[in-house]
């Protein structure tokens, strides 16, 4: 039982009666925590909901790999009262700071409480108004702050490749090229060898023969360098096939210093090949940067001439990381008109979506496939992104874009990724989304104007 005193300097009870008073006092309890104590966690079930007497409970919730405060609730406030009302797990948890005294409210005595007070209602809607717009402009901050580490995180995945690449290849450039010059040094008619050098470079590559093919080309190429008293024409021969020599190789037995002009081809084509690697991966990096800086739009303004279907390309090179192993299939109509619109907010739409899409087919436990379809419909452009992970619910594809609501375990999302993308959609850009949801079957469809009002 708890103290009617401690009730009536509750905000929440002020209004009521004394009978009132009396009664909740008869079916509430006093609880008391220790500091640190946890009073309940992200994701329980909510059967009780709480008021501060005196200390202080800290509410936190999970968004990625760390915790971010929401809020530290004083003396007098109510807590926990969203999951009883909602009928839904605990969207945060709470812990107290320092020793922490709280009168427990079963569910069942604030339902009866919401039903017979007008006041208690006004006084509990003040109250959840308040927190949910403080706790969603957190939240949103975290949620982009947490999408921005996942963006830089498969950024860094991916120039790391080919940045590694670069290095590595410039490497081997360097010793390639004094070879280069040592069997250049060894020649007897620079002069003319210069000239076959430059026919072999500019020959067109050929196809790359399969491997029997390849594997007879080396042991023909093998009794030719043999019979020509190449030295190590066993290791020789392989690497003759690799460069496409076998063509020229009549030419080259033919010359008097063959050995050393084979040397200087093969080392030529080894510096080729490692300036061509060195050539596609810094291509590689700036494409990266080109799509980093078309993504967020950077050097424009809000609204712009948008190319739906370049954001949706630029969108998945930056998750590539995350759609490892997935099948990714697109169907872009090739009518399909440039929009006025944010660019930098449509594209933050793509990412939600399909990282959650990306979400659904890898925690299915297999592969699985993310298809992009994108057409025009009269004035407006439809974009349809389909996964066939295990799907919605009815009743939870009817919450989908409800602020707070996610399906996946507490830590991996704040629920506000589908929310935020219907604002951005349907509030910014005055256009519509929806779920189809089926086991194996998942269409989110989004709907934009191809202009919309600056």
């Amino acid at each position: 039982m708890t103290d009617v005193s401690a009730l009536r300097a509750v905000p929440l009870f002020v209004e009521l009666g004394d009978d009132d008073l009396a009664r909740l006092a008869e079916r509430t309890t006093t609880r008391v925590l220790e500091p640190g104590e946890e009073l309940f966690a992200e994701g329980d079930h909510g059967d009780n909901a709480f008021v501060i007497v005196r200390g202080a409970v800290e509410i936190t919730k999970r968004s990625g790999d760390r915790d971010v405060r929401l809020a530290t609730r004083q003396p007098g406030e109510v807590i926990g009262e969203m999951a009883l009302l909602q009928d839904a797990p605990r969207s945060a948890s709470a812990h107290a700071v320092g020793e922490t005294e709280l009168i427990s409210i079963p569910r069942a005595e604030l339902d009866e409480l919401v039903a017979s007070s007008s006041e208690a209602v006004r006084a509990l809607f003040k109250v959840l108004l308040e927190r949910w717009q403080s706790t969603q402009v957190l939240l949103a901050q975290s949620e982009r702050m947490a999408q921005l580490g996942t963006l830089t995180a498969g950024l860094a995945h991916e120039l790391n490749n080919p940045a590694a690449a670069v290095n590595r290849s410039s490497g081997q450039l360097r010793e390639a090229i004094d070879v280069l010059r040592e069997a250049q040094a060894a020649l007897e008619r620079p002069d003319e060898v210069e000239a076959l050098r430059r026919r072999v470079a500019s020959r067109p590559a050929g196809e790359r023969p399969d491997a029997i093919t390849r594997a007879d080309l080396e042991t023909e190429v093998e009794d030719r360098l043999t019979d020509s008293r190449i030295p190590d024409a066993w290791s020789v021969a392989p690497a003759v096939v690799d460069a496409g020599l076998t063509a020229f190789l009549d030419e080259v037995i033919d010359l008097p210093d063959s050995a050393a002009v084979l040397a200087v081809l093969l080392a030529d084509h080894d510096v080729r090949s490692l300036l061509s690697e060195v050539e596609e991966g810094t291509r590689r990096m700036s494409e990266i940067v080109r799509a980093l800086m078309s993504y967020s739009y950077l050097d424009r303004g809000a609204v712009q001439r948008v190319d739906l279907v370049r954001g949706i390309e630029d969108t998945l090179l930056m998750l590539r990381s995350k759609l490892a192993g997935i099948d990714v299939v697109t169907e872009y109509h090739p009518d399909l008109p440039q929009i006025h619109a944010r660019g930098g907010e449509l594209n933050q739409v793509w990412t939600n979506i399909i990282d959650n899409a990306a979400y659904s087919i890898s925690n299915s436990g297999m592969g699985g496939t993310l298809g992009i379809r994108a057409f025009g419909a009269g004035d407006e452009v439809v974009v349809e992104i389909e996964d066939d992970g295990p799907g919605f619910t009815p009743e939870d594809r009817e919450r989908a874009f409800d602020s707070f609501f996610t399906t996946k375990p507490p830590g991996s999302g704040t629920g506000l990724g589908l929310s935020i993308t219907y604002g951005i959609v349907v509030d910014s850009h005055h256009g519509d989304i929806s779920i189809e949801s089926e086991p194996g079957r998942t269409v989110v469809r989004v709907v934009v104007p191809v202009t919309i009002e600056d």
